[in-house]
């Protein structure tokens, strides 16, 4: 009985580590995801009528490109503007593949 418990002891602690070892860390924050985007849609040229709010849903590629996914939009401007902007643009930091991302942009008027 106490080689039963002994083992049953080892069995938890050894369970226990491995769960502990395999938390998933983002290679790059979403602030820091968010800031590059940003600097994406900022450094266009382009000009609104008005102040836009945009969530868009975007994952990396294997080649840590950014991919559009959806734009939540009926601005058919807007999502042409972003899919030219965003879509498939490589950035520094670049998060987990095929981790679905969502940021909201505001598009100020120019």
């Amino acid at each position: 009985m106490k080689k039963f418990k002994l083992m049953a002891l080892t069995l938890i602690l050894g369970t226990t580590s491995l769960f502990a070892t395999s938390v998933l860390n983002p290679v790059g924050s979403i602030e820091e995801i968010r800031k590059q985007i940003t600097e994406l849609v900022d450094a266009a040229t382009v000009s609104f009528d008005e102040n836009k709010t945009v969530d868009l849903i975007f994952t990396f590629s294997s080649a840590g490109e950014l991919v559009v996914l959806d734009i939540d939009s009926n601005d058919r401007e807007v999502i042409k503007f972003i899919r030219k902007n965003v879509n498939y643009k490589k950035i520094d930091n670049p998060g987990v593949q095929d981790l679905i991302y969502t940021v909201r942009l505001r598009i100020e008027e120019r």
